[in-house]
């Protein structure tokens, strides 16, 4: 009977070196470093991913007949692909906090048309909500056409390239050139 206080004892023990041991340290998420700006993600990223997935798929009807565009093979859509993928991350870099419009001292592209980068960061604290909600649009848009890609459903990536452009117009609607007709004209 002697083994009833030693199996407690050992329990015991077991019990207290368990609570008295450190848990393992919970690690930190990275810190973001939104380093380019959103000028820049649109030069290098946005805009020619959403070209690429754009011009992926079409039809033109001229004096000859109707000419289909769609990739062609399994490397086309593979590039098609990795631009919507682009794109959809692109639209994630637009949501980090601390992102400015562009660097420093930059100025609009034409400015009779669009607003200052100084003000359309104004704009965008303003209504930070609404910057949001066009991303994720984009992000939504872009996702969308993954899926049809993934699928080779040329008329779904034209809905979602519709998708995608409706939530880029919004964007420059609002913020980049919200009072000028030419500006909206020319996007």
């Amino acid at each position: 009977m002697r083994t009833r206080p030693l199996v407690a004892l050992t329990c015991l023990l077991f019990f207290l070196v368990a609570g008295c041991s450190t848990p393992e340290p919970i690690p930190q998420a990275p810190a973001y470093r939104p380093t380019a700006t959103v000028k820049d993600i649109m030069d290098s990223m946005i805009d020619p991913s959403a070209d690429a997935v754009w011009e992926s798929v079409g039809t033109v009807i001229d004096a000859t007949g109707t000419h289909e565009t769609f990739p062609q093979n399994d490397e086309e859509w593979a590039a098609v692909r990795r631009h919507a993928v682009i794109l959809m991350e692109a639209a994630n870099l637009l949501l980090m906090p601390g992102r400015h419009i562009a660097r420093p001292g930059e100025k609009a592209e034409d400015p009779k048309i669009e607003l200052s980068p100084e003000a359309i960061e104004e704009l965008v604290k303003q209504d930070r909500q609404t910057w949001d909600r066009l991303a994720l649009a984009l992000h939504e848009g872009a996702a969308s056409a993954i899926k049809f890609i993934d699928s080779k459903d040329t008329e779904g990536i034209m809905t979602a390239g519709d998708a995608i452009y409706q939530a880029c117009d919004s964007c420059h609607r609002k913020y980049w050139y919200p009072n000028d007709e030419l500006g909206l004209r020319r996007f």
